[in-house]
């Protein structure tokens, strides 16, 4: 009788939740006013900037959404820099300090298409004016842009004490000395417009009208990164450790190698249009045309695999990347049929070092978490792939 309890409402569970069985996008209850333009992350709280509506604020991970006192509808941006939140707009910049409560204009009056903060320096981008620099949480702006050839910025990014932003005219532009001199650093592609960028670790990633692109010199080469990327209108870039998000005019798509492939995480989202991307807790949020769509990381990033037409019919194991590394990699394999994969590093004696994956898989092609070979000597290593009675090996080297 016990145990027909429990069945019972282990179903119940499901019917009421069908996301247990198969987690998929789910619409939050809001924000309304427009399209979703924006997010911040503070803390717990989640801002969404829209096109209509002005700023809305979840305390809940998107359960539910309040409209705050910003009296502007029409949000391009939002950053946070401490407890501080600043939106940009077409008319200026905006400050609260209370989360959202109230709001003051700062000094800055100019069409701001997109905000970035390193360290106490707050940037804004905007369209026709360049790019601007406040000390002061925006009670004063200066303008900072000898050298950016072009006045159109739609993207800003910073990586350490490097300042990048994306232009309407597609070059990407490069500060080392707070926005004092920039230098053009666009050599690899001819596309118009640079819609997004993104920094994850020493890569940086820029979306383009033409698809992604990755530099790993700070921008003095490009290489295309668009396997698998079915639409290449990328409208906003996301990063949750190593595990890259590319929103587009066609959906939601992950790639867990740094761009060289790319798979399409679109279940149950049905507003593909994704102008916004932000990672906050254990979920991944999308503003759309349609409003905020929400869906647990974890879920998006376990294992992904091809769908079914794409399975392929070998066995393969694919050379690790970055090699040679230091001192983490990602190694990806592909099975051709259901069975169970075990996929491991050995030194060179022979001895196992680390099990990557020991599990039953099913056809398709896996992505794997890092490598972390932080506490093992340089040299030559070997990944081995073991399935169903047969191995492929490949040679890895780390360097010291």
């Amino acid at each position: 009788m016990y145990r027909l309890r429990y069945v019972f409402l282990f179903y119940a569970v499901l019917l009421l939740h069908p996301g247990t069985l198969h987690a998929q996008w789910i619409q939050t209850n809001g924000p309304y006013g427009g399209y979703i333009q924006c997010f911040a992350v503070s803390g717990t709280n989640l801002f969404a900037g829209t096109g209509g509506g002005g700023v809305f604020l979840s305390t809940n991970n998107g359960t539910s959404w309040t409209q705050t006192g910003y009296t502007n509808p029409f949000v391009n941006a939002l950053t946070v820099s401490g407890t501080n939140l600043f939106a940009g707009t077409g008319v200026g910049v905006f400050l609260s300090t209370n989360n959202g409560t109230s709001w003051t204009i700062t000094g800055l009056t100019k069409d701001v298409n997109v905000l970035a903060v390193s360290s106490t320096n707050l940037f804004a981008g905007t369209w026709g004016g360049g790019v601007f620099l406040s000390i002061d949480n925006g009670t004063s702006w200066t303008a900072v842009n000898s050298g950016l050839a072009n006045a159109f910025v739609l993207s800003l990014a910073v990586s350490g004490t490097n300042l990048f932003a994306g232009t309407h005219g597609g070059v990407v532009f490069l500060s080392t000395n707070n926005g004092t001199s920039w230098t053009a650093v666009n050599s690899g592609w001819t596309y118009t417009t640079v819609l997004s960028l993104a920094v994850s670790g020493t890569n940086l990633f820029a979306g383009t009208g033409g698809g992604v692109f990755l530099s790993i010199n700070n921008g003095t080469s490009w290489t295309a990164v668009n396997s698998g990327l079915t639409n290449t209108t990328v409208l906003s870039l996301a990063v949750s450790g190593t595990n890259l998000f590319a929103g587009t005019e066609g959906g939601v798509f992950l790639s867990t190698n740094n761009g060289t492939s790319w798979t399409a995480v679109n279940s149950g989202l049905t507003n593909t249009v994704v102008l916004s991307l932000a990672v906050s807790g254990t979920n991944l949020f999308a503003g759309t045309y349609g409003g905020v769509w929400t869906r647990p990381l974890s879920e998006i990033i376990t294992s992904v695999r091809l769908s079914s037409s794409e399975v392929p019919s070998e066995l393969r194991l694919e050379q690790n990347y970055p090699n040679p590394f230091n001192p983490r990699t990602r190694i990806e394999f592909t099975v051709p049929e259901k069975g169970r994969a075990i996929l491991k590093i050995y030194n060179v004696l022979g001895q196992e070092v680390a099990t990557l994956f020991d599990q039953q898989a099913e056809a398709g092609h896996y992505l794997q978490t890092n490598f972390d070979a932080g506490g093992l000597a340089g040299g030559v290593y070997f990944s081995r792939l073991e399935f169903n009675g047969r191995q492929l090996v490949r040679k890895i080297l780390m360097l010291r």
